[in-house]
Formats: C-alpha cells, sequence, structure tokens
C-alpha cells in the first residue's frame, strides 16, 4: 500500500514536470516564432552596427598606433634630451673646476704682487701733480746732460693775443702770476722733478736775450741744485719778443746731449744780420717794439734759427703751448723734433 502511494506520488510529480516542461518548450517555440518574423530587420541592425563598432575599432587601432609611435619619439627625445643634460653637467662641473683653479691662481697672483718690494719713485722737488698718470705722456726725461729752453717772452702769459696785448700793460706781479706762465713754471718743475739723478741740467729762459738759471753752468740734478733754478724762475717775468737763436746759443754752450723746449709758437726776433737779408728784411716783431711781424716771415725766421744754431747730436723735444694766431708752430717744431729723434707735445689744458 505505502510503495504503490509514493509511486502514484512520483507519477504526479513526473506529470506535473513534464506539464511544465511542456509548456515551456511551447513558450520558446512562441519565442523563437516571433524572433524569426522579426530576424532580417534586426540582423541588417546588428550588421550595420558591427560594421560602425569594426570602423571605430580600427580608427582606435590607428589612433593607439599613432600614441604609441609618439610616445615613442618622446621617450627617444626625453632619452636625449637627458644625455644632453648630463653632458652640460659635466661640462659646467668642468667649468667650474676651471674657475675655481683660476681664482686659486689670481689668489696666489695677488699675494706675490703685495709681496713684491716696489721701489718708490723719488721726484727732485715736491709737485702737486704726483700721480703715476703724470709719466704716462711718451715724454721721459733722460739723457746724461739735460738742457731746458723755456721760452719767457710776452705770450707765455696768456692764450689769447687780446689778453697778451692787455697783459703787457699791467704790473710785473700780474704779469707773474698769468695763467699761462704758472703752467710754464709747472712744466719746468715736472721736467726736473723727473730728471735722473746721475745726469747733469741747466735751464735757460729766453725772450729777446737769454739768461741761465740756478748757476752759469750745468750742474747734477740734485735737490739744492733744482731749487736753486726754480728759485731764479720764480723771479722771472715774461716780456719781450721772442729770440730763439738767442736761446739756443746760450744752451749750445753746455752741449747737452738732450733738449727739451718749453714754447708756444714761432720766434718773432732774430739776429741783427737777418734785418740785410731778404726775406727778412721786414720781418718785425708783434710784441717787441715794431707793428706787425707775418706768419710767413716768422716759418722762415725759425727754419733759418734751426739751420744756423742747431746743435747736431742732441735730441730736441718739444712741449708747445697754446698761442692763438701761430697754426704753422706745431708743423715746423714736429718737424725740428722728428728730425733729432725726439717729439713735439701740445699737452692738454690741465697738464701738468
Amino acid at each position: 500500500m505505502r510503495r504503490r502511494k509514493r509511486s502514484d506520488g512520483f507519477n504526479l510529480a513526473f506529470l506535473d514536470i513534464m506539464a511544465c516542461g511542456l509548456g515551456a518548450v511551447i513558450l520558446v517555440f512562441i519565442l523563437v516564432k516571433q524572433n524569426l518574423e522579426q530576424a532580417p530587420t534586426e540582423v541588417g541592425k546588428l550588421q550595420e552596427d558591427i560594421a560602425s563598432l569594426e570602423q571605430a575599432q580600427s580608427e582606435a587601432a590607428k589612433t593607439l598606433s599613432s600614441v604609441r609611435a609618439e610616445l615613442a619619439r618622446e621617450d627617444s627625445s626625453l632619452q636625449q634630451s637627458s644625455q644632453e643634460l648630463d653632458a652640460q653637467q659635466s661640462e659646467l662641473a668642468n667649468q667650474q673646476a676651471s674657475v675655481q683653479q683660476a681664482k686659486q691662481a689670481l689668489d696666489e697672483l695677488k699675494s706675490s704682487i703685495v709681496e713684491i718690494d716696489v721701489p718708490e719713485r723719488q721726484d727732485l722737488v715736491e709737485t702737486d701733480q704726483v700721480n703715476e698718470e703724470n709719466y704716462l705722456l711718451g715724454l721721459k726725461v733722460t739723457g746724461p746732460k739735460i738742457g731746458i729752453l723755456v721760452d719767457m717772452s710776452a705770450s707765455m702769459t696768456n692764450e689769447k693775443l687780446i689778453d697778451i696785448i692787455q697783459t703787457k700793460s699791467r704790473s710785473q706781479q700780474a704779469k707773474q702770476t698769468a695763467a699761462k706762465w704758472i703752467r710754464t713754471k709747472n712744466v719746468v718743475k715736472w721736467l726736473l722733478a723727473r730728471s735722473p739723478g746721475n745726469s747733469e741740467v741747466v735751464v735757460v729762459a729766453f725772450s729777446e736775450d737769454a739768461q741761465t738759471l740756478g748757476s752759469s753752468g750745468m750742474q747734477t740734478t740734485s735737490p739744492a741744485n733744482v731749487n736753486r733754478i726754480l728759485q731764479d724762475l720764480n723771479s722771472l717775468t715774461p716780456q719781450g719778443g721772442t729770440n730763439l737763436q738767442k736761446g739756443l746759443k746760450a744752451i749750445n754752450q753746455f752741449a747737452p746731449t738732450n733738449l727739451y723746449v718749453i714754447t708756444d709758437g714761432l720766434p718773432t726776433k732774430g739776429e741783427s744780420q737777418y734785418r740785410s737779408l731778404n726775406p727778412f728784411a721786414k720781418c718785425n716783431s708783434l710784441t717787441g717794439n715794431a707793428q706787425t711781424i707775418s706768419g710767413e716771415c716768422r716759418k722762415r725766421l725759425f727754419q733759418q734759427t734751426i739751420q744756423e744754431s742747431n746743435r747736431q747730436g742732441t735730441q730736441v723735444d718739444v712741449i708747445l703751448l697754446p698761442l692763438e694766431g701761430d697754426p704753422d708752430a706745431v708743423n715746423q717744431y714736429w718737424l725740428w723734433a722728428a728730425a733729432t729723434g725726439g717729439l713735439m707735445i701740445s699737452p692738454a689744458s690741465n697738464w701738468p
């Protein structure tokens, strides 16, 4: 009885299951049938979607390939930049090492320079212009026998002719303190201060006549002798005409090896024999008793003076101070100095 009941229950369950299965089959059939009816439309859409996806995939693949190639190039460039940076850093390190070595060498050089015992330049006389730049003119005071020829004519008081004429009528003190004459005395002092200690020196001042300063002969460049020369120089008064030949004759008596001429222009007077000779018959002095003298006449007078009174073997250096109205002086004095191996300078207004 019990077994039969179990068999009946099993059969009922099986039938239920079969019924359910049959219903599911019918449902699947219905769905499949419906899908089959809609299949052409869906397949077309699916194909379109597939084609679109395939195109997007292709484009994405191309983009990915391009991105990968760009990344590869950037990676290569980055590697190259990194190598260049390493090289630059290495070069910078080398340069820093070189700079450090140069700095050390410079410090050592500075130390060695500081330790050098530099002898001081001992000037024979005290001057206000003691800076080393005063030695850098190209003009050197040298020679065993030094002659200094100083023009003390009336034109040595000022640069402009109107000021020269006005000063001529003033007092002796006004002439002695005129700006250009003060400068002239400073030039003489500059030359004396830088004369070698083992040289002999003589200073001759000239205008219409000539006179030796300090003593009657050439003296050693000792401080005592130089001071005597400066004392006589300070007592002079610039006046009269310019007779260069008188000055040359006076200083040539001492046979100087080196002659330094301080003047401002060509001569205005010559020896009396000139007056009877052409072209000097009409050569009159502007600063003397006569009224005029032409520029051409002054040039010929200078050339005749040098021809007759220049001493062979003496080097001549000329310091030409400014003077209005004498344009030929620069050329003529330069030719004279150059012919003897010397030089002619026309210094700036702030020298010495």
